[in-house]
């Protein structure tokens, strides 16, 4: 793992072929309906909004990302083509949620209404929890101001559709938050940080300052949350590359990431008791899945699991994914799109397969079909 911090959330996995796997048939069946789904977050969701931040690096506007996106246009997606968010907004057959800053530039009237209604994508890549170094450089979108952003759309939705309507139309919707490995990144990185706080006090810090924003979002009308917790983010390629001899993780990094899903795991039993029946949330145990992944990769489809399919050098991990960058043939057998961890389009589908079966063992307290059927 890098000392200083990555400007891009890594790895997002989960990975499996539709059908390979005892439980994804129930995703063929047809799903309840909901009226939207709004996504905070960081790159792994991003849909584009950091092309709207003047000075920000942390894009992804340019190819090779995009590369299996329509027209192959690189769209600002960390990934080949669509991510998560994209995905899940098609398996309920809603539009793709468009970035929010695209929403407020000027002519963007009808197109804001109609995305307040369907779903509206607040994440940023190199966004975190906190409001961290990416932010005070105007890198990225934390947290806190994401939900800001929410704010302005809740106000167009009430216009809209009046209060009680609002509501009604917001208790359906999907709220889907991924977001947490920058945090971890930013304490590995920072020698003042560690020195401060040990990493056991800084994850129930960043799990209790998540529960203030997911209380604000609450505030503000959502009812239905789909939370993932951070995958082993020292298993990416780059982390993988750093040793040279073995190839192995990074289980320091993956400890910490191990630290925080427990925080996050307690804090939402104690927000759901808190809240009773006016919330209702599924948390998806994203390292649990990376971890079956790379054990058993063949069970899951996937023939590479420790590269990235666009980069340089060892493991494709010396460079970011680049217009000049090696591109691996079959994106569908890689579980990496770039050094930093961020999936294919191929992984981001079939981890949506596998919140949507009946298979339990990764969601709780209800899978996401449940969740939106409750």
């Amino acid at each position: 793992m890098p000392t200083t911090k990555t400007p891009f959330l890594p790895i997002f996995l989960g990975l499996l072929w539709f059908g390979s796997f005892a439980g994804l048939e129930s995703t063929t069946g047809k799903l309840p309906s909901i009226p939207g789904v709004y996504i905070f977050g960081d790159s792994l969701v991003d849909a584009g909004n950091n092309n709207y931040l003047a000075i920000s690096i942390s894009k992804a506007n340019y190819p090779r990302n995009g590369v299996d996106f329509p027209d192959k246009k690189a769209t600002g997606r960390f990934s080949n083509g669509k991510n998560a968010a994209d995905a899940i907004a098609e398996k309920f057959a809603l539009p793709l949620p468009p970035p929010y800053l695209s929403l407020k530039v000027p002519f963007k009237e009808k197109e804001r209404k109609s995305a307040a209604l369907t779903g509206v994508n607040f994440a940023s890549g190199g966004a975190g929890i906190f409001n961290g170094s990416d932010q005070k450089l105007r890198q990225s979108i934390p947290l806190s101001h994401q939900v800001n952003d929410w704010q302005e759309i809740h106000k167009e939705l009430t216009s809209q559709l009046g209060p009680s309507e609002a509501q009604n139309h917001l208790s359906k919707s999907l709220f889907f938050v991924v977001i947490g490995s920058n945090d971890l990144f930013d304490y590995f990185g920072s020698f003042k940080l560690r020195q401060k706080t040990n990493p056991q006090q800084y994850t129930q810090s960043m799990a209790d300052k998540l529960r203030e924003q997911l209380k604000r979002l609450h505030d503000n009308g959502a009812r239905r949350f789909l939370i993932l917790g951070v995958a082993q983010i020292g298993c990416t390629p780059g982390q993988r590359a750093r040793n040279s001899t073995m190839h192995e993780c990074n289980e320091e990094s993956n400890m910490w990431c191990s630290l925080y899903n427990e925080a996050l795991v307690k804090m939402l039993q104690q927000f759901k008791q808190e809240l009773k029946s006016s919330m209702a949330y599924t948390y998806f145990d994203n390292f649990k899945s990376v971890h079956d992944i790379i054990t058993n990769p063949a069970r899951y489809g996937f023939a590479d699991v420790t590269s990235a399919c666009c980069g340089s050098g060892d493991l494709n991990a010396d460079s970011p994914c680049f217009p000049v960058s090696n591109l691996c043939s079959d994106r569908t057998k890689y579980l990496f799109w770039d050094r930093f961890g961020h999936p294919t389009e191929a992984a981001a589908r079939t981890i949506v397969d596998l919140m949507l079966s009946d298979d339990s063992q990764y969601s709780s307290p209800l899978t996401l079909t449940q969740l939106v059927s409750s």
